[in-house]
Formats: structure tokens, sequence, C-alpha cells
């Protein structure tokens, strides 16, 4: 695969330009070590991975001279293999010596979860989430940020500017492609029955390796079967209650299991947005794979079998593809837009709410059909009108994306698009 610009290229730049410590967080597998050895060789670092074991036991018999005998940058990948006595020794260095980008760490858990990791880098370091390839960067649309934080697109919806194609070339079943193929870069290369058994053996070593290693972890068969059956409940609110029964555990085991699939970026989760603490909202939060070529693998399906019109899974998935397409292109700018979902106790429901830190909002609801309808934004207008009840202003789009070829502004501030247009690069 020829080498793609990721959204996170500019901001990591700045955060090494700012910090002393950058830490590079996200899956595994998702491009953090190619990154990585761009920011050494780009910067005239050192990059060395603790996979490698003469590197650990280096490391781990005097991590103090370890992190002072190399030039810097020093590019430390898979950090949390070595545990806390080699990030108290970065800790001793940077504190000894207050110069930005002295070292950038990576890794394949979240260590803003890990408190003896992340309270050691208190103040020193900047934390950036790197996600899977998102379809803007394999586009080549890796444009930047606007308008204070969003990403592209949603940044001029933002400022009241709604831009799309004419025409869409994208087809639905493209749209399906995409989505079982996902972003992983090692996935991309292969495609059919190879893609399938690479999401097998991925989700198999991050279970039984990764996530085992890190915590005290009894049931391992238990971890992978919640795993399935979170992908097969992707863009659904999670209700431990029937969890427990169908898995045989009890809810104190699956929230601790849960932990631990957030921990290692195989899941993520909108909570519910709410402006009013008295609403009348459905407060459970929402849970979408982070890729949903996993969660179409683990779910035993691909393109073909989403097809039908029947498919239940369709819906599911295209959802958490698009949700994963926005968090992809908002986790690279500013830390100024928070992402939702909505959902009142009259059952109207948003897909997804993207909030900015000054209250405006852009709404987004995700249809698998080519041919939307009207109607199919009531919910949208119905969010719309509650807020220019409550704060006049703070509404500032609504759309629906779908996998037809239109783009459409319905009425005020309600606009239907194909979903090519989060990766389109305005003419």
């Amino acid at each position: 695969m020829e080498h793609i610009a990721r959204h996170l290229g500019s901001r990591l730049d700045d955060a090494l330009d700012t910090a002393r410590v950058v830490v590079l967080h996200g899956a595994r597998q998702s491009g953090k070590t190619t990154l990585a050895r761009a920011v050494a060789a780009d910067r005239g670092g050192t990059y060395l991975t603790l996979d490698d074991e003469q590197v650990l036991d280096a490391a781990l018999a005097d991590p103090h001279t370890f992190v002072r005998s190399y030039r810097f940058p020093l590019v430390v990948d898979e950090i949390q293999i070595a545990g806390q006595r080699l990030v108290r020794a970065i800790k001793m260095a940077v504190d000894s010596e207050n110069v930005p980008g002295r070292f950038l760490l990576t890794g394949s858990t979240n260590f803003l979860t890990v408190p003896t990791i992340s309270e050691s880098l208190a103040g020193r370091a900047a934390f950036l989430r790197l996600w899977p390839l998102s379809r803007a960067e394999i586009a080549g649309a890796t444009s930047g940020v606007e308008s204070g934080g969003a990403p592209g697109t949603i940044g001029r919806w933002f400022d009241g500017r709604f831009g799309g194609p004419a025409v869409s070339s994208t087809r639905r079943d493209d749209y399906l492609e995409m989505i079982c193929a996902g972003g992983y870069p090692e996935a991309l290369r292969s495609n059919g029955p190879a893609r399938a058994r690479w999401f097998d053996d991925y989700a198999e070593t991050v279970v039984s390796r990764d996530i085992v290693a890190l915590g005290d972890i009894r049931r391992a068969a238990l971890l992978s079967r919640l795993l399935r059956l979170a992908a097969a409940n992707t863009a659904g609110e999670v209700n431990l209650a029937d969890w427990s029964r169908c898995l045989g555990a009890d809810r104190a085991t699956l929230e601790s299991y849960l932990g631990w699939l957030r921990t290692v970026f195989l899941i993520h989760e909108l909570p519910p947005w709410t402006r009013n603490r008295g609403a009348r909202v459905v407060r459970r939060p929402k849970l979408h794979l982070t890729d949903s070529g996993l969660a179409a693998a683990l779910t035993g399906v691909d393109a073909e079998a989403l097809r039908p019109p029947t498919a239940t899974a369709t819906g599911r998935l295209l959802e958490t593809f698009v949700v994963g397409e926005v968090a992809r292109q908002a986790g690279a700018g500013a830390p100024r837009v928070t992402l939702h979902h909505y959902r009142d106790n009259a059952r109207r429901e948003v897909d997804l709410v993207i909030e900015r830190a000054d209250g405006a909002v852009v709404a987004i609801e995700v249809k698998a059909t080519a041919s939307p309808r009207a109607t199919d934004l009531r919910h949208l207008a119905a969010l719309r009108d509650r807020l220019d009840t409550a704060e006049p202003g703070s509404f500032r789009a609504g759309v629906l994306l779908h996998t037809g070829s239109g783009a459409f502004t319905i009425n005020d501030r309600l606009h239907s698009a194909p979903i090519e247009v989060l990766w389109q690069i305005p003419s």
C-alpha cells in the first residue's frame, strides 16, 4: 500500500513541537508504527520497538541509561510492554531538561485509563489517538480541519455551508464493500476469505495476548464471546441485563470486560446527548465497534450478505461506518467537538449529534436506503425545533446521509446527501 497521509499528521507535528512527551495510542495494526518510524526519520531521531526482546531487556535492565542513550526524539513503540519503570525513567529525564519533542511513545492501550502511566506523565505529555484509516485518508482528502476543530465537511456545516456532489458516483454496493473492508491497513491489502481470516486472527490476538497480559482475565473465552456479541449489536445501546442472560455471566464481569475492550480500542461509545438534566431522554450510551470491517467479520457477514433490503445487519454496520468516519476526522482537530447520540422517550432518535465547545450542534442521521424520503428527516426536524425554542441559533445543520446519488437541501437547515460527502474534496 502506498504512503497515505493521516489526519493526525499535522497535530502530531504540533504536539512534538510543544510537548516534552507525545503519546500516540490506538488499536493494534492501525498504523502507529508507520507514523512513528516516519517521525524518527523526519526529525533525525531514533526508533526502537519493545517487541524486540533485546531492546526490551535493555530497557528493563537499566531504564534510566536506556532513555538517555539515543538521539532524540526517541520513539519507543509498544511502550506498555515495559510497564511503569520505563515510564518513570522518561518522567525523570524530561523533568531534568524541559525540551519539547524528546519522546514519542506508542502503544495499543488507552493510557488515559491506566492511572500509573497517565499520572506519571500528567502535565508533561500530549495524548493523541490514532484510528484505523478513514475513507477520507484513503481518498487523499486530509486537507486539515476547519471551524474550530471540526473536520472539513462538518466544519462547513457548522458554518452554514452545505455542499455535496450534484450526482455521486458511489453506489450502495460500493458502500457495502467499504463497510466490510474497514480501515486496518493490513486488512485492506486482502479480500474475501483471506480478509475474514485476518480479522478473526486479529481479534483472537488482541483478546488472548493483549488483554490477558494487561488484566486479570479468568474467562478469555467469555471475553471473545462478548466481543462477538458487541459486534452483532454495534450501533445499539448496551443492555447489560440482556447481555448477562445471553452470555451466562454476571453484570459486574461484563462491565469489567467491556472496560478492557475499550482499553485496547476495540469498541467505543457515544454518550447520550442532552443539555437539560431534567429532559426526557434515554441515558444509555450507544456502543460501536471501532472498525466496521471487524464488526462485519465477527458478525459473519460480507458485502454480498448485506445487499438484500431485508438484511438486518446493514443499517447497524452502515451507522458504525459513518460514526467511525466522523470520529476519525474529528479526532485530528483541536479537541473542540464531542460526539453523542440522541433518543427521547417519544422514541425520536438521531444517530449522531456533534457538539462544538460553544454549544453549536450538527446532527446526522444515517440510512441505508438509496432513495431517501423527506419523512426520513423527521427526527432531525424535531431536534432542530426543540433547540430553536430552547437555544436559538445553536442548531446549525441536520444531515441525512444515505447510499443514493443526490444531495439536496430539504428545508430550513435540513439536508440530504450521499455518505461520500464526508470525504469529498470541495471543488
